[in-house]
This record gives C-alpha cells, sequence and structure tokens, in this order.
C-alpha cells in the first residue's frame, strides 16, 4: 500500500497584507472598467506628468486598477512595470510609496507570470536601489525622541515597507530575483529594517515574511548570516511584547530560524528547537473565537465612544463652518486627499481587525512550520507531484498564505530534540483543538460585519491546516506520545463527528482534502498497531463514494487508501464477506476507469494489500472474479503507464 506522504507548505504566494480581494469589490461596486485600456492608458500617462502630486495619484489608480484581472493584460502591453520603475527612485517620497504600493499590488495579484515579467523588464535595479536609499535615509534620520514625529521619517519607513513587500513577492514567484537578492546585499539591508521592530513592527513583519520565503532551500544566503544579523533574529523572536502583531513577527521569525538550522552548531539546536516550538505552542494556545468575539466588543465600543466624541465637540463648536477660512483649507484637504489614496495600498488601519487578523495569520503559520518542521522534500518522487493540491488564494491575508499547490513529500523521522519538544509543549493536544469548526457565535459576529466576513474563510483554513498537521503528527509520533490507544480511539471518532456532521462535506474540497489525510494516517497508525477501526462500512463507503467523484487527485488517493486499510483489516476477521466484496468492486472500478495513472495505482496497490490473506477475502476475491479482472486490466495498465512515462 503506498506511502502516506505528508504535505510540506510553501510560503504564501502572495501577500498577506495586500488586497487581492477587489476584482469581487469592483465588481460589487460596478466600477470594473469596460475598457481596461481606457483607464489604463490615461493612468500610465499622468505617470509623467510634472506635478508630482498627479503622478501619486496615478500611481495610487494603478494600485487600484491592477487589482482587476482583466485589467493586466492591457497594463502589460503599454509596459507599466518599465513606466512604474523609475517612480521609485521619484524626488517625491509621496510618489515612491504609491509607486511601490502599485508594483506591490501587481506582483501580488498578477501572480507567478506576472513576477516573471517584472524581473524580466529589470524592476530589481530600481527596487534595490530604493531599498539601500531607504536604509541610507533611516541612518541619516536618527532623531531625538522629539523629532520621531516628523513626516519624512515615518515616509521612509512607509516607503521601505511597500518596496519590502515587492521584493518579498517577486523573490516568491522568481528564483533569479533570489539570486539578485543573494548577490546585491538585500540581507544587511532588511536585516537592519527588522531591527527596528520595537518602533515599527508593520516593517518588522513585512521583512520576517520576506526572510522566511528567501532562507527556504537557499544555502548560498546561509553563508551571509553573521553572529550579529542571527542576534537580530533572536531579539525579534524573544521580544516580550505580547500583542497579536507580535505575536505574528515572533512566529513568523521563528519560521526563518527553522530554515537556518543548517548553520546553527549542533550543541545549540535543541534549544533552539524549544525556542521555536515554545512560541508555536503559546501562539496555538490562544482561542481564536473568542478572541474574534472580544475584539469585535472592543471595536464596537471604540467607534461608540469616538461618535459620541464626535458629537459633543460639535455640539460645542456648533454646527456653523467658518466660510472665510475655506480656501486657506483647501491645501490640508488636499494633503487628506492624498493620504485616503495612499491608504488604499496598504493593510486596514482598524485597530481591532488588524490585530485579530495577525492572530488568525500567527496561528495558520505555526500549523504550517510544525508540519515543515516534520517534513523533508523527497524531489525524486515525481510521480507524486501530480498530488499537489488546488491553489488557494486566500486573498484577504495571503494573498499565499494563498497556499499554492504544493509538492506532497515524505517525513522525516523526528529527531530526538523535536520528538521531545513536541510532546513538552503539547503541541499534538494544541492541534487537535484547532481541528474543530470554528466558533458558531465567532462566525456569526463575522457575518454580520463586511470588514470581517473574511475571517470566516480564514478560520476554515486554520482548521483544515490543522487536520494536515495533525496527519504528520499521527504518522510520525509514537502512539504512547500521541496519549496511548484511547486517544487514538476518541480522535477517530472525532475526525469521523467532523466528516458526516457535515451534509455538503463534499462541496469543500479544502477540508475534503485535509480530513482524509489525517483520516488515511490515523487509520494506518490504528492498523499497523491492531486497534479497532472507528468507521461503519456506510460511512466508509459514503466517503469513498463522494471522494473519488473529487477532482483533487490528493481526495481521490485518500479515500483509495482509505478502503485498502480498511479492508486488508477486515480480511483477518470473521463475517465481512460482502463488504470485503464491495470494497473489491469499487477499487476495481477505480483502477480500471480513474484517469489519473496515480490514483489507478493506488487502487492496484490497495487492491493487493486487502486479497493479500485472509479466508473471508479468498471467497470475495473468487466471487468478484478478481484475479481474472487483474489478467485482463494488466495490458492496458502497462501501456498506460509506458505513454505516461513517454517510453512508448
Amino acid at each position: 500500500m503506498g506511502k502516506s506522504r505528508t504535505k510540506r507548505f510553501k510560503r504564501p504566494q502572495f501577500s498577506p497584507t495586500g488586497d487581492c480581494q477587489a476584482e469581487a469589490a469592483v465588481a460589487a461596486n460596478g466600477t470594473e472598467a469596460e475598457d481596461e485600456d481606457g483607464p489604463a492608458a490615461e493612468l500610465l500617462e499622468k505617470l509623467q506628468h510634472p506635478s508630482a502630486e498627479v503622478r501619486e495619484c496615478a500611481c495610487a489608480g494603478l494600485a487600484r486598477l491592477v487589482q482587476q484581472r482583466p485589467a493586466l493584460p492591457g497594463l502589460a502591453r503599454r509596459d507599466a512595470v518599465r513606466r512604474l520603475g523609475p517612480l521609485l527612485l521619484d524626488p517625491s517620497l509621496a510618489v515612491r510609496e504609491t509607486a511601490a504600493g502599485a508594483l506591490r499590488n501587481l506582483s501580488a495579484c498578477g501572480g507567478f507570470e506576472v513576477c516573471d515579467d517584472m524581473v524580466a523588464k529589470d524592476i530589481m535595479t530600481p527596487l534595490v536601489a530604493l531599498l539601500k536609499e531607504c536604509s541610507a535615509g533611516l541612518d541619516s534620520n536618527e532623531m531625538s525622541p522629539q523629532e520621531k514625529k516628523d513626516e519624512s521619517k515615518n515616509s521612509i519607513e512607509t516607503i521601505a515597507n511597500e518596496a519590502v513587500n515587492v521584493l518579498w513577492n517577486i523573490c516568491e514567484c522568481n528564483s533569479r530575483a533570489v539570486s539578485i537578492f543573494n548577490k546585491e546585499g538585500c540581507l544587511e539591508i532588511v536585516l537592519k529594517y527588522l531591527s527596528r521592530f520595537s518602533t515599527n513592527v508593520d516593517l518588522a513583519i513585512s521583512v520576517a515574511y520576506c526572510l522566511q520565503t528567501v532562507t527556504e532551500d537557499n544555502p548560498e544566503l546561509l553563508k551571509s548570516f553573521s553572529t550579529p544579523a542571527l542576534q537580530v533574529l533572536e531579539s525579534a523572536m524573544l521580544s516580550p511584547v505580547s500583542s497579536m502583531e507580535f505575536i505574528l513577527l515572533k512566529t513568523l521569525v521563528a519560521g526563518t530560524v527553522w530554515n537556518l538550522r543548517n548553520i546553527i552548531p549542533s550543541m545549540s539546536q535543541a534549544e533552539i528547537i524549544n525556542a521555536i516550538l515554545k512560541i508555536l505552542a503559546d501562539v496555538l494556545e490562544l482561542d481564536m473565537g473568542e478572541t474574534i468575539i472580544q475584539m469585535k466588543e472592543a471595536e464596537t465600543q471604540r467607534l461608540k465612544s469616538a461618535a459620541e466624541s464626535e458629537e459633543t465637540v460639535e455640539m460645542a463648536n456648533g454646527h456653523d463652518l467658518i466660510e472665510d477660512e475655506e480656501m486657506e483649507e483647501l491645501p490640508q484637504k488636499r494633503k487628506i486627499r492624498r493620504k485616503t489614496y495612499t491608504s488604499d495600498l496598504l493593510p486596514t488601519t482598524d485597530k481591532e481587525l488588524r490585530e485579530t487578523i495577525a492572530l488568525l495569520t500567527a496561528q495558520q503559520t505555526a500549523l504550517e512550520i510544525i508540519v515543515n518542521m516534520c517534513c523533508n522534500e523527497d524531489p525524486s518522487d515525481d510521480e507524486w507531484e501530480e498530488l499537489s493540491s488546488s491553489d488557494e488564494s486566500d486573498a484577504f491575508m495571503e494573498s499565499s498564505f494563498s497556499d499554492g499547490g504544493g509538492q506532497l513529500l515524505s517525513p522525516l523521522c523526528l529527531s530526538d530534540e523535536i520528538h521531545t519538544a513536541l510532546t513538552n509543549y503539547l503541541i499534538p493536544k494544541k492541534v487537535f483543538e484547532k481541528t474543530t469548526f470554528p466558533n458558531s457565535n465567532a462566525v456569526e459576529v463575522c457575518s454580520r460585519n463586511p470588514s470581517w466576513k473574511p475571517l470566516i474563510r480564514k478560520m476554515n483554513t486554520i482548521q483544515c491546516r490543522a487536520l494536515m498537521c495533525l496527519q504528520t503528527l499521527v504518522s510520525l509520533l509514537d502512539v504512547g506520545h500521541l496519549g496511548g490507544v484511547p486517544a487514538l480511539q476518541t480522535l477517530a471518532q472525532h475526525l469521523s463527528q467532523l466528516l458526516f456532521s457535515q451534509p455538503d462535506f463534499d462541496k469543500n474540497v479544502d477540508f475534503l482534502e485535509a480530513i482524509s489525510s489525517a483520516l488515511r494516517a490515523l487509520l494506518q497508525t490504528m492498523a499497523s498497531k491492531n486497534i479497532s477501526q472507528c468507521m461503519t462500512p456506510d460511512q466508509l463507503m459514503t466517503l469513498c463514494k463522494v471522494g473519488i467523484c473529487s477532482s483533487n487527485i490528493s481526495v481521490r488517493v485518500n479515500v483509495v487508501s482509505i478502503l485498502g486499510i480498511t479492508g486488508s483489516v477486515l480480511a483477518k476477521e470473521e463475517g465481512t464477506l460482502e463488504t470485503l466484496k464491495t470494497i473489491g468492486s469499487f477499487l476495481l472500478e477505480v483502477a480500471t476507469k480513474d484517469p489519473s495513472l496515480v490514483v489507478a495505482g493506488e487502487a492496484l496497490d490497495a487492491l493487493f494489500d486487502v486479497f493479500a490473506d485472509g479466508k473471508e477475502a479468498e471467497k470475495a476475491s473468487v466471487q468478484i472474479k478478481l484475479l481474472s479482472m487483474l489478467r485482463e486490466f494488466q495490458p492496458i495498465f502497462k501501456m498506460r503507464a509506458l505513454l505516461s512515462s513517454g517510453l512508448y
């Protein structure tokens, strides 16, 4: 029977704070352009305008336009990247900021093709130059506490934040960009930004995301990490600040430190692993449902107090405006309007929503890091690439952490350090708690508020990540460290209840893939330890009939494997003839009719396991004419395999 594979999570393709949901918003507002070249041409032309304010507004308009996918081809034809690139070094800081914001949205919403095109059109040259100028600007702008409120310094940090997000998005999608990152000394620059985490956590978070991307599978860059560089990471990771944004920062830095494990002295590795898993355990300890309810209530109270204060001020000042000073106020109004354009490019500034998003992202990231800590790439198994999950664009937060299709990978035997730390910090228990459906009260709160509604999807994503993480832990930990036989049986009942309590579970592909993966791993472990199975034959066949119709190959492989595992157990028991016949007939149909060679092969593998031994299995194989059907199918399968390999 095929070995259960564990998915190793890649960094999100899209910016977690970028807004790629604009297509839906634009459609809802009815503002999508009928001719995408019309506004594109006008905005691109204004990029050359002598007025800095016009250039800034043009960049802001492009930042919104690029979020509409129909507009992207027109922008590409008109060479938008080459026109925006020079504005990264515009004399006006406001233009630099909005140009970087436009390129950030373009790189986030355009995906791999657009990022490749940006690198091909040499966007990295002005981008790296901007990053270096921002770094130098921060050095020259070191000020006294009173001077730190100066707008120019705030602008430089804001520009740096936008630029780092562009860098992250491009490096995520393009290996040449990563090479340029290595050669141009970008590491030193972004670490300088990260060192400012105590005063600018937004910039630090952007850097942490970028570092997590560029340090993955990049041995050349690892050589550049000096002791001071590692100390910057350590300072951020061990920051005592406990706000939700700092929790996200520490989680991301923990992921980066894990990527650097090969350059950490062996004598320190156990300490580092413990520090990483303690951070992840603390993150998972927090109840996201209760947090959402509390933060939404806090937002409601804040807005209510603000409205009451505003009403009080209006009553004190009267409702009449001083019309004689209207002209004097115009410059200020114009400045506010410009800031409104700029805010379109930035994350939401609602304090409570922002912090809640940070927590949910931290929990999702923590689960992904745990999986990655327990897995190792196995690129030799090319056939498993076909089992990549469907692309998920969680645009509200990610994108990336839309989680793009990831390669399925073989689990490693856990090192003693990871094994011990996982157990000491109760990671299996905390992961198990995250596999439950989201708090219904939290879902209701979010559903009533448009700005909070995308958090429902985020909560569902966390549940799916937890199920995938559970699959990894069940596959790799000893039964004793999972709580013993009773805990496994409880877990089996829990997963069955999760699955069958949802009448339309077949419509949620991500959930079906995650829970079928967890069930497959659990049933494998239970079968190997001779622990009684949890699913009734009716439940088993319901799952398999639904799963085999899925367009997701991973789901089909999982349900076929589950059927094989369960069938091999039933083959050794008495009175299971009819169930074995049903299983055998189902697997034969899958082997002969499924369009995927991987799924067909898994079905054959399952057949061999189910009917390898046992009196009931022997009777069933005769009655369904298994041997003759396999002989008839053998040349067909062989031909399909040859065609697939290109040898025929």
